[in-house]
């Protein structure tokens, strides 16, 4: 009797893949990373596969579409091809990589172009990174390629920018676990160049092309996304080394906003204030308060409450992230928050203690100053 197959779903592949992850003998994912057809990743790919080669690494071409360009074709050199897999659809036979293959042969490192394609149905997995976490278990390393507007976290942002809905997307987490992302960069203008050469697609209409998706506003959108995609991939590597070198101090690689807030009416000062030194450095910006525990410390009535709910709504409307923390210190908590997140600069209203409660207890701002050293302090009037 015939053994039906059941096709594992995506998120079983994930699963396993990850489960997986630690164990010894697994493949390493190189992906080159751009914002739009035509900047060169496929180009740069098959120039690292051939350095590759050159240094004795046994690499062989999975899957290439190079789109009858011909930087691209020649660009494959001495790299041998694996032949794909012929797979019947409606009558018609197409190909599609022939990933058995790939692990028959068993190549130190295969190269597998446009990571987020859709499998021809009645092939084994539905999209080609299941495929490729596929070849990555068996312990072949993978050279692959991706445009920004293919990552799903992503997907309603790159249709509000372009008004086209990708319809080929794979998870995010594809991309965060990568062994290395390289962001293939090209100017819009020399992109837009390209296009009316006649060096990215061939039959396109190259006028209409550069009227809708090639457009200009368009085009600077998508690269700013894989440019900021990527610096946080950096950013959360820096992190985790930092962490496992015992690296305390702030490196400042990027901007880092952090507003203090209260209950005060005042506190909307330092949220736009906030806000609008975020934008100056088009960085993130983080909206604090603490609740604190102290036995001196006074209870939140009602109108307190609603006053930091207000200030929150404020804060996200100007597009800050809220976070609310716990202790009986305030400029512990902060200081320590700030340190872990990597803040740069922190911006908080001058004290509006008592002397009495200044004399008990201190200031807030004074402690908050000696805690952190390495972090510019803006104390703003709010008398």
């Amino acid at each position: 009797m015939s053994e039906t197959f059941k096709r594992s779903t995506p998120e079983e592949q994930l699963k396993k893949y990850y489960d997986e992850l630690e164990q010894s003998g697994k493949g390493k994912l190189k992906i080159f990373i751009g914002y739009a057809p035509g900047v060169g990743k496929t180009y740069s790919m098959l120039n690292e596969a051939n350095r590759r080669m050159e240094r004795g690494e046994e690499i062989l071409i999975g899957y290439l579409e190079a789109h009858a360009r011909k930087d691209t074709i020649e660009q494959i050199g001495k790299l041998q091809t694996i032949s794909r897999k012929k797979v019947l659809y409606n009558n018609l036979e197409l190909e599609e990589m022939n990933t058995d293959e790939i692990l028959r042969i068993k190549p130190e490192t295969v190269v597998v172009d446009e990571l987020a394609h859709t499998n021809v149905p009645g092939s084994k997995y539905k999209k080609r990174y299941e495929d490729v976490i596929e070849i990555l278990n068996n312990g072949i390393n993978v050279l692959s390629t991706l445009n920004i507007q293919h990552l799903e976290s992503l997907n309603d942002v790159v249709r509000q920018i372009t008004g086209i809905k990708v319809a080929e997307t794979i998870p995010d987490k594809i991309v965060e676990n990568a062994d290395e992302v390289v962001v293939v960069d090209l100017t819009p203008a020399a992109l837009q160049n390209r296009l009316k050469r006649g060096m990215v697609y061939k039959n396109e209409n190259v006028d209409r092309a550069l009227k809708n998706f090639f457009r200009k506003g368009n085009l600077n959108a998508l690269r700013e996304l894989a440019l900021r995609q990527t610096a946080d991939e950096v950013d959360e590597e820096l992190e985790e080394y930092m962490k496992e070198h015992g690296i305390n101090e702030n490196w400042h690689t990027v901007e880092r906003v952090m507003v203090c807030i209260s209950p005060n009416a005042a506190a909307k000062k330092l949220i736009r204030r906030g806000a609008r030194i975020a934008k100056r450095y088009k960085c993130e910006w983080l909206v604090v308060s603490v609740d604190c525990t102290h036995i001196f410390a006074p209870k939140l009535m009602e109108k307190d409450i609603n006053s930091l709910e207000s200030h929150r709504k404020l804060a996200q409307q100007l597009g800050g992230k809220i976070v609310d923390l716990k202790g009986k210190s305030i400029s512990r908590e902060l200081s320590n928050f700030a340190t872990e997140t990597h803040v740069t600069q922190i911006i908080i209203g001058n004290s509006r203690r008592t002397k009495l409660q200044t004399l008990v207890r201190g200031s807030t701002v004074n402690k908050l100053l000696k805690l952190t050293n390495n972090i510019e302090v803006h104390v703003i009037p709010t008398d």
